[in-house]
């Protein structure tokens, strides 16, 4: 039975989807987070080939960068080590940063609210910065959980905070999911905070509409919106258990689907030819393909074209020619049929490293130029082709950092930017 979700409805105008240039990466997994670059960028690296820059960050972070008019931002997270109990000097970090040369621009430093979450289990496992910024309209926003939302100009002007929700879930995870911007609405999903996905007003921080629910509790994946062949956009969020569809002008479910899909939901949404694919869930690992195709309401289990355990944990996958590419939680490199759900290859990566521990992947998957890039947390960058066998063209590893790389990728300009917890790399031949 779905659990109820509540929406404060707001009379509003909105221009559906999100205008860039084509060179700017503005979001999470860029253009409506599905992981897809038109360009074509470097396929082999290392600390001495093709490395044009490297920034040496002020703490760690599990968020990605994202790239607006020659200016990359991150962020990052300090005042905290792992074993410590103390987590009272914890401060994040927003920085912009020179695309041509690596130099820091501006940089803002933010006092966390407390108490926090303490800094101990799965916590240690992505820290406190893993809220991916997003930019629109010469603006860029950044989640930070308990400290709430923060807006700047792209200058660095501070134009307005807001808190939504001091809470924490039962394991006292942390944030995760990542602000997207849909027409007039800034969309965040506070479900650690406050078990709510809040509709902001980008220009204030007024607050649109909220919809609520328990189930959003383990609910850490970023929103994706879904436009029908009818041209109605619906933004997509899996819970556990459960797929929603929301109105993005008020925040109002439209439709809903059920799965088999328990537990946490990490991975964020993939979207093609109206279907829904939904990867995650604990301690069983599921996937799913559901066709939407325009419905409301409650959709038929009809609906569901596959589900099977051949799933990842944390890593989004992407879709390319009708076929889904991921790298798992156990360290393959995994290829499947859009349509069937068939498992076209599964493919054993070598991510191991000196000092390794835990799963191997967090960092989503990215398409560019027919290949597939995926990021290891501590053995390296592995790049294979975008064909339904499997390929690997390059197994690149950074010598000398042996830090954790959770981010996933982002691309702008034909360069490659890559974060770890102590630097940002812009890759480029």
């Amino acid at each position: 039975m779905i659990q109820k979700i509540f929406g404060t409805f707001c009379l509003i105008s909105v221009s559906l989807g999100q205008v860039s240039k084509a060179n700017d990466w503005l979001r999470f997994r860029g253009d409506n987070g599905q992981g897809i670059s038109s360009e074509t960028v470097a396929v082999k690296w290392s600390a001495k080939k093709n490395i044009k820059w490297q920034c040496e960050l002020p703490g760690p972070g599990s968020s990605s960068p994202v790239i607006s008019k020659g200016k990359v931002f991150i962020t990052c997270f300090s005042g905290v080590n792992e074993g410590q109990q103390d987590i009272s000097k914890l401060v994040r970090h927003v920085l912009c940063i020179d695309q041509k040369d690596g130099s820091i621009i501006w940089e803002h430093k933010i006092k966390a609210t407390q108490p926090e979450d303490p800094y101990r289990g799965f916590l240690t496992e992505h820290g406190y910065a893993s809220n991916t910024p997003v930019i629109d309209n010469g603006r860029i926003f950044v989640y930070l959980g308990k400290s709430g939302i923060y807006a700047y100009d792209l200058d660095g002007k501070k134009l307005w905070s807001k808190n939504l929700g001091t809470g924490s879930t039962r394991r006292k995870w942390g944030s995760a999911a990542s602000p997207i911007v849909v027409g007039e609405n800034l969309v965040v999903s506070a479900a650690e905070e406050s078990l709510a996905v809040y509709g902001l007003d980008p220009k204030t921080g007024k607050q649109n509409w909220i919809s609520e629910g328990d189930s959003l509790e383990m609910a850490y994946a970023t929103p994706v919106l879904m436009t029908s062949k009818d041209g109605r956009a619906d933004l997509v969020l899996p819970v556990p258990g459960e797929i929603w569809g929301m109105n993005p002008e008020s925040g109002k479910l439209r439709w809903y689907a059920s799965t088999n899909i328990t537990g946490n939901i990490s991975p964020s949404p993939v979207i093609g030819n109206e279907t829904v694919y939904v990867f995650g869930g604990y301690p069983s690992l599921r996937r799913c393909a559901v066709k939407i195709d325009g419905a409301r309401g409650e959709i038929s289990e009809k609906a569901t074209l596959w589900e099977d355990n051949q799933s990842t944990y944390v890593p989004t996958p992407v879709l390319v020619d009708e076929r889904l590419y991921w790298a798992s939680d156990t360290g393959y490199a995994c290829c499947a049929d859009a349509k069937s759900g068939k498992m076209l290859f599964r493919e054993r990566l070598d991510a191991r490293a000196k000092g390794s521990r835990g799963k191997p992947f967090y960092a989503g998957a990215i398409a560019a130029g027919s290949k597939i890039y995926t990021v290891s947390r501590w053995g390296g960058t592995f790049v294979f082709s975008a064909k339904p066998d499997f390929e690997l063209l390059a197994h690149n590893k950074i010598e000398g950092d042996n830090s954790q790389f959770h981010g996933t990728p982002a691309i702008s300009d034909g360069q490659l930017f890559l974060r770890s917890d102590k630097f940002l790399y812009c890759i480029s031949e």
